[in-house]
């Protein structure tokens, strides 16, 4: 796939939120001038204009629909077209300057600067009373550090994005709550989580298949005053990309797990066969099972360790996620799935070591379908990467029937930042895989076959504390596509308050793939999700 360091160099300028965050904190209070740097809304007609609704950005995505894409964004200004990172990373929105504080909301609005990998203006809106006005770009917005800009800016100019800050952690504190920036991609928080995966309004061609991958852009944004007492914002947002245009409306619920509810409309300019919906992106480096590339001395680094699925008829099931050598493409067959996310399961300081990034605090994004989705595939894309900078991890769902031109498409999801996965299911969960030579604890000569693996999956949670009991009546369900399961094995794993399984595979030749899939289950009652796991003969 050719176009996987484009989706990284947009997500570095998103990581970059979060620091600018931390630099520039902001207190709620009357400090904040809010709006007044908006001009006034138009005078309303004498009979009052028609609120601004998500209808109106449905309206624009079907006549922009209509229309050939505009590929090439006008340049930017000189001084900001020669910006590097460093550069554009020194323009910060002046906390003083926060938006939405006319009615006293618990929200204030920032905006980002074009410049470095951000050439393309988007609109920002602020939707006062059902009047939509835009924010003109001024200079004074901004603190430009030790960046010059030595000509006038346009007032039309627009910016690269914008956040959203909220009392998250602490009353009285504002800290970055929800931030669109680079594309369609966008990233929230719930308390006491830092920033790690991305969410994205649309994916379209991720697996490169007849061309490279296309990021479909929102172009302008809608954010509606929030009353004094506010528990949620509101934000519409207009995609536009060369295969489909959409419409967008995202109400945020901050809390412990912040919840956001999409709403979409989207409109095909051609056929999508290869579209991803509620598309989530993510990092994997090194994890306990998968540590070849890397002798870093910290034990693990991801943002995400595994995709968790429940599906349609109600199974759950757990695929840790690798650093595969090659492109791997994982899909799960599903009719009208009931959840899929990319989680971040390990919570324990001691299996990173890392105290700058401290990957135990990122979150889980889990996307909950509102009504029947049909039939189609949770689509699980993992790109090889060398460090831990780039994201190389992709889920969505991806529909049977292509998406035709002219017939709009409707849907509906919940996304929550998770991050403690214990309460999703009642079932024992999969808390730690292990990849070994079949040799590595006792067996045959036959382990030492490059055909042959030893898979060890601890299982803890749910009822497994209670069948530690009766160890013997636990048994341990396996099967493989391929190959042979030559022996398997289970035993109590106290230290996880549940059982280990140990799962010997051979494959029949070199170079040949399997899918291995376990549960545990007693007295015919299935006990935990299903792990699944692919491997390949070497």
């Amino acid at each position: 796939m050719t176009t996987a360091p484009s989706r990284r160099a947009l997500l570095a300028g998103l990581l970059s939120s979060a620091a600018l965050t931390r630099a520039a904190p902001a207190q709620v209070g009357p400090t904040q001038p809010g709006p007044a740097a908006l001009p006034p809304p138009p005078d309303p007609a004498p009979s009052g204009p028609p609120r601004f609704r998500f209808d109106e950005v449905v309206r624009r995505a079907r006549a922009l629909a209509g229309a050939a894409f505009e590929a090439n964004a006008a340049p930017l200004p000189a001084p900001l077209a020669a910006l590097d990172y460093d550069a554009w990373r020194d323009i910060r929105f002046r906390p003083d300057r926060a938006l939405l504080g006319d009615q006293d909301g618990p929200f204030r609005l920032q905006l980002f600067h074009l410049g470095f990998l951000y050439t393309r203006p988007v609109t920002v809106n602020v939707v006062r009373d059902g009047v939509p006005t835009p924010v003109p770009y001024q200079p004074g917005l901004f603190d430009y550090g030790r960046t010059t800009i030595d000509k006038p800016l346009p007032v039309n100019l627009g910016f690269a994005g914008f956040r959203l800050h909220y009392p998250l952690n602490k009353p009285g504190v504002l800290d970055e709550l929800i931030a669109f920036l680079g594309a369609s991609y966008y990233r929230f928080l719930g308390r006491d989580q830092l920033y790690g995966l991305s969410a994205r309004g649309l994916a379209v061609n991720v697996e490169g298949v007849g061309g490279p991958e296309e990021f479909p852009v929102f172009r302008e944004f809608w954010i509606e005053m929030p009353p004094k007492g506010a528990d949620r914002a509101v934000i519409y947002a207009l995609l536009d990309g060369p295969s489909c245009t959409g419409a967008f409306q995202f109400l945020v619920y901050p809390g412990d797990e912040t919840v956001v509810d999409v709403r979409c409309s989207l409109h095909p300019r051609r056929e999508l066969a290869t579209i991803g919906i509620a598309p989530l992106t993510s990092m994997f480096f090194i994890g306990e099972n998968d540590r070849h590339h890397s002798d870093d001395y910290r034990p693990e680094l991801h943002d995400s360790d595994g995709l968790l699925m429940q599906s349609g008829g109600g199974e759950w099931i757990w695929r840790p996620l690798r650093n595969p050598k090659e492109r791997w493409i994982s899909a799960f067959e599903d009719r009208n799935p009931k959840g899929f996310g990319l989680m971040q399961r390990d919570r324990v300081f001691e299996d990173y070591q890392d105290l700058e990034a401290f990957y135990h605090r990122r979150p889980g994004y889990w996307v909950e379908p509102q009504g029947e989705w049909g039939e189609g595939t949770v689509r699980l894309v993992e790109l090889p990467t060398q460090n831990e900078t780039h994201d190389n991890i992709v889920a969505s769902w991806q529909p049977k029937q292509p998406y035709r031109p002219g017939e709009a498409v409707e849907l509906s999801y919940k996304v929550r930042a998770l991050a403690e996965t214990d309460d999703l299911h009642p079932g024992g969960r999969v808390v730690n895989t292990y990849v070994a030579r079949a040799t590595a604890s006792g067996g045959s000569a036959e382990g030492d076959d490059p055909r042959t693996r030893r898979f060890l999956v601890d299982f803890s949670g749910g009822d497994l504390a209670y069948w530690l009991g009766d160890p013997k009546a636990v048994e341990i369900v396996p099967s493989t596509t391929n190959g042979r399961i030559l022996s398997v094995s289970l035993v109590p794993n106290l230290h996880v308050k549940g059982f280990r399984a140990a799962i010997d595979v051979r494959l029949d030749q070199a170079g040949q793939a399997t899918d291995l899939r376990a549960f545990l289950r007693a007295r015919g009652r299935t006990l935990t999700e299903t792990w699944t796991y692919p491997w390949k003969a070497a």
